[in-house]
């Protein structure tokens, strides 16, 4: 009996530890229902067949919530740090699992593994697709790639944070759980800064609509580029992916400026807001990431001109492709890869950078290189001066050891995870080039890797099922910033 006992008790803890988890994951899977409808109501109005695959969906969504807050409409959500970074990467996992349903109930009729690809590829900001002959969708499955792109972006995180203290659950906590970034307050509260993030987000990203449709696109493809655009997903409504509008040079510069602006950190632009108009310009990791897109685009742009391409038509496409990696947003213009040797190199590079802390570009982020050098500069000097007293600051802050043991650790598991994955992906068969750069591509949520296979002008379809899960995991890794991931791993984590 006392075995009998013993055992009740432990399911009764398992039950209290995880009910609070799942709570708060239903709320999130209710947003998603929620964005489910807005395609769902295009195809009802367009009489398309895909409405059915969306009504099925948003009905599978639906009772999935109902069950979880039936099982656990008397659970008091109080998430304890565990249950924090259990929430962030199983919600992240569901929601990509959830989103595929229209994929494979709708016209694409995507195998599972594909259309979980696609799912995750979407939600992550990734932008790899499997898919071939995206221009015969229907209107609904394009808005949902580009729905699903700008809720992976930013939306779900803000709403995360506007909803949850409405459950009594520490928001921002969560937030840092979701990245390993460092950023100030600059609003006492959690839900003004979630609600002015999330108007940030929505004014650019209509903005780009209207942009984007004044400057010639179709408005369901205004639309999609606008949330993909803003949300440095990079998911085209072409096979094509921007290069559709490659003879359209104000429609690449458009683009490349709002990739630009999601990869800024929105915090600065609430403090322009809030009359701090130079916040942006004193950011160091600002000026940092203009200026090493300056110095790569211009010498990109005279290697191409040198070798006989138009110098104006060289800087835009230059341009173009270059925010479009930096910023992990994962649009092509041109087959960069046929540009010469010296471009090749440079966009494997430019595939580990990324934007600033704080925006929705993936990558190591520019400050950590920034924190690195500055790191770099004082070890020279211990060298030199072995007793020494260096002091460490950075964008105007004393860079503590917290700071620094966290940009090493984090530096260190990226590229330990991207060798990891390559060495998967080779052993499945595929060469070198697809394998290393498919790994990092994946990881740093880029988009186009290089090769035949999966570089600009090709996708993912035809890898082996296991490569597209093994880069499932890559891409949802890569999003949670790798170390929320592997803490679930330790047995410590468990036990705490």
């Amino acid at each position: 009996m006392s075995t009998m006992a013993g055992a009740t008790e432990t399911i009764r803890q398992w039950g209290r530890g995880w009910a609070p988890v799942c709570k708060v994951m239903a709320v999130l899977w209710l947003v998603l229902a929620a964005f489910m409808t807005v395609p769902w109501i295009v195809l009802l109005f367009e009489q398309d067949p895909d409405a059915e695959a969306f009504a099925l969906s948003i009905g599978i969504v639906l009772g999935l919530v109902a069950v979880t807050g039936f099982v656990t409409r008397r659970t008091r959500v109080s998430l304890k740090t565990w249950q924090m970074f259990v929430v962030t990467t199983l919600s992240w996992a569901s929601i990509s699992g959830l989103a595929s349903l229209p994929l494979v109930l709708g016209a694409p009729q995507l195998s599972f593994t594909n259309a979980v690809f696609e799912s995750v590829s979407a939600i992550t900001t990734t932008g790899s697709t499997v898919l071939v002959g995206i221009e015969g969708l229907s209107d609904g499955l394009k808005l949902w790639r580009g729905i699903m792109q700008w809720l992976g972006g930013i939306g779900i995180i803000v709403m995360g944070i506007a909803i949850l203290p409405f459950l009594k659950v520490g928001g921002m906590r969560l937030f840092h759980t979701e990245s390993s970034d460092w950023s100030e307050k600059v609003m006492p509260r959690t839900g003004g800064i979630a609600k002015a993030t999330l108007g940030v987000y929505c004014g650019f990203t209509l903005l780009a609509v209207i942009s984007y449709w004044l400057g010639g696109m179709l408005p369901v493809d205004a639309v999609v580029h606008a949330m993909s655009s803003m949300s440095t997903g990079g998911f085209a409504n072409s096979d094509a992916s921007f290069g559709a509008y490659a003879d359209r040079p104000l429609l690449l510069w458009m683009a490349s400026l709002f990739m630009l602006c999601g990869a800024l950190p929105f915090v600065l632009y609430i403090r322009a807001l809030r009359g701090m108009p130079m916040a942006m310009w004193r950011d160091q990791q600002v000026r940092g990431l203009l200026g090493f897109l300056t110095a790569v685009i211009l010498l990109l742009t005279v290697w191409r001109a040198w070798h006989g391409t138009p110098f104006f038509e060289s800087l835009t496409q230059v341009a173009f492709n270059v925010i479009s990696v930096v910023t992990t947003t994962g649009y092509a213009a041109d087959d960069y890869t046929q540009w010469g040797p010296l471009a090749v190199v440079a966009f494997f590079y430019l595939t580990f950078v990324g934007g600033c802390s704080g925006s929705t570009s993936g990558g190591l982020k520019i400050f950590r290189f920034q924190v690195a050098s500055v790191m770099l500069r004082n070890q020279l000097r211990f060298l030199i001066h072995a007793s020494g007293v260096f002091g460490s600051r950075y964008n105007g802050q004393v860079l503590t050891d917290d700071i620094t043991r966290g940009v090493v650790a984090f530096s260190f598991f990226f590229f330990m995870t991207i060798a990891g994955l390559a060495l998967g992906l080779s052993l499945l068969g595929l060469d070198l080039v697809t394998a290393l750069s498919g790994a990092a591509t994946a990881v740093a949520n880029v988009g186009p890797g290089l090769g035949d296979i999966i570089g600009p002008s090709g996708n993912f379809a035809s890898l082996p099922d296991t490569a597209k899960w093994l880069l499932c995991l890559g891409m949802l890794m890569g999003r949670l910033e790798i170390l929320t991931v592997l803490v679930l791993l330790t047995p410590l984590f468990w036990r705490g």
